[in-house]
């Protein structure tokens, strides 16, 4: 069996799209159809349907998925441990959305001055999902929101930065009580799927506060930018990011120990890419001030 026809199969049912799947491995959409087929033909069994122009799993291929997946991924660790240069290999990183923006590029950076073969594909999503992806080997390792739930024991965790619970608000409302600004202020609720939305939504509840909210979204820019629109108040992680972005807002500081959003680096420690994992972390903590201890 040809891999790169598991390739093409996992690819496309992952896109939705022969046309996209093309795309992604830099191949025409009929070089992909003919693949497809070969491995069809080689498994004697239909494996996708068209339906328009898009694709999806047939029973038998839903049944092969997830092996299909295993076996490619398997193949990526036979190389890398064949390569005596694992170092040099390709990392393939998880970020969630803030850590786009101010965790990733200064990291990336000192990591390429030293090592610039190196060759890393990121993935953004939510913390929760991207732990998942490590645990499960379809990702190296994360910088993610610290879960509320056990790290898997496949896996190593350790944190980079703590960022507390701010009250975002118009610049004209900075004078004001935090409490207060939430009880009488137009409120958008950080997206309570995602981990620090939850934070904020918890604080509210233990404080007995019920702000009259008028929407609720994800991505911390975006609600500074309705902030900054007049649209209402927040409550949001102190991001360095919001405070660099020129936009009209200011901190306004809870009052007592505010909650606190970690976040860190996930990795797994079995994976033969552990070693890029670690050579990243090094960097981060280096350029995040967290005390430097042996990763394991």
């Amino acid at each position: 069996m040809d891999l790169r026809y598991v390739q093409s199969f996992v690819t496309t049912v992952e896109c939705g799209s022969i046309a996209e799947a093309a795309r992604r491995l830099d191949m025409t959409a009929p070089a992909v159809a003919a693949r497809l087929k070969a491995l069809e033909d080689d498994l004697g069994a239909q494996l996708v349907r068209r339906s328009g122009r898009a694709v999806k799993p047939t029973a038998a291929g839903l049944n092969i998925f997830d092996r299909a997946r295993n076996m490619l991924r398997e193949e990526r660790d036979l190389r890398a441990l064949a390569n005596e240069k694992v170092q040099l290999g390709e990392l393939r990183l998880g970020a969630f959305v803030s850590a786009l923006t101010t965790v990733l590029p200064p990291v990336l950076r000192r990591l390429y001055a030293s090592h610039p073969n190196l060759s890393v594909s990121v993935v953004s999503n939510a913390s929760t999902e991207l732990v998942r992806m490590v645990a499960a080997g379809d990702l190296d390792a994360a910088v993610v929101v610290e879960p509320q739930f056990a790290i898997p024991k496949t896996c190593e965790w350790r944190e980079l930065m703590t960022e507390p619970l701010v009250v975002v608000a118009p610049k004209e409302l900075a004078r004001r009580d935090a409490h207060d600004l939430l009880r009488t202020e137009p409120f958008i609720q950080y997206d309570r799927s995602v981990l620090g939305g939850q934070l904020a939504d918890r604080y509210l509840r233990q404080h007995g506060l019920t702000p009259h909210r008028r929407l609720e979204i994800n991505g911390l820019m975006s609600i500074a930018a309705m902030v900054d629109q007049g649209l209402g108040i927040s409550l949001l992680p102190d991001w360095s990011a919001l405070w660099s972005s020129g936009l009209s807002i200011q901190k306004v500081p809870l009052p007592g120990t505010a909650p606190m959003r970690k976040s860190g680096f996930v990795w797994s420690a079995h994976s033969p890419r552990a070693p890029i994992a670690r050579m990243f972390l090094e960097q981060a903590e280096a350029l995040f001030s967290r005390p430097k201890r042996k990763a394991r």
